[in-house]
């Protein structure tokens, strides 16, 4: 009787035991999957790309006018060179240089906005720099110095008017403060650009 109860007794052992080995894999592969599970989480959300912003923010408006504001300042730098090159007049030469001074300033802050927006902008004068810097490479003396004048002095009407335009008309913030930042030098290049030219006329 005694060694069919210690049979017994050693058999509940064995279940007991074998249960409890069932309840560990099984506890184990879903610590297993869950690490599993978390692992793949993480490495899908490290490599799932974050969105990107867009580089353009300017409408279609605004980057016409940057575009053409940027060529014209190439311009200006372009042909007062030419002038503090071969202008006679001292003031033609001066002015010239203020030219380059001025509109290389402008031209470097307008290309650093354009870079915030993820806009390049020419870094050639386009086709009418080039023809004006044709024309007058043929003029000397005060040929020269006559001619560049009333090329400034035309120039510089237009760039006031389409910078007073601009700064009614552009919708970008930044690019509205540089156009407000910029006129009123425009307008002093326009108000030195007629003295020389009358100085120069005769």
């Amino acid at each position: 009787m005694k060694r069919i109860s210690f049979v017994i007794l050693a058999l509940a052992a064995i279940f007991v035991f074998a249960c409890k080995q069932e309840n560990y894999a099984s506890n184990d592969t879903s610590v297993t999957e869950t690490a599993a599970s978390t692992e793949t989480t993480g490495v899908t959300a490290t490599n799932t790309p974050m969105a990107s912003s867009t580089a353009t923010t300017l409408s279609s408006t605004d980057q016409d006018f940057i575009n053409k504001a940027a060529e014209g300042g190439l311009m200006e730098v372009t042909l007062g060179q030419l002038a503090a090159a071969k202008a006679t007049n001292s003031d033609v030469r001066d002015f010239g240089n203020r030219m380059v001074s001025d509109h290389g300033t402008a031209n470097d802050e307008l290309t650093q906005l354009a870079a915030d927006k993820g806009i390049t902008l020419p870094t050639q004068p386009g086709a009418p720099a080039q023809k004006a810097s044709n024309e007058l490479s043929s003029k000397m003396g005060k040929a020269f110095d006559k001619a560049y004048m009333s090329n400034m002095v035309k120039d510089h009407e237009k760039d006031v008017a389409d910078f007073k335009k601009a700064a009614n008309e552009v919708q970008d913030p930044d690019l509205k403060a540089w156009v407000t930042k910029t006129l009123p030098t425009l307008e002093e290049h326009l108000r030195q650009a007629k003295l020389v030219a009358a100085k120069v006329k005769g």
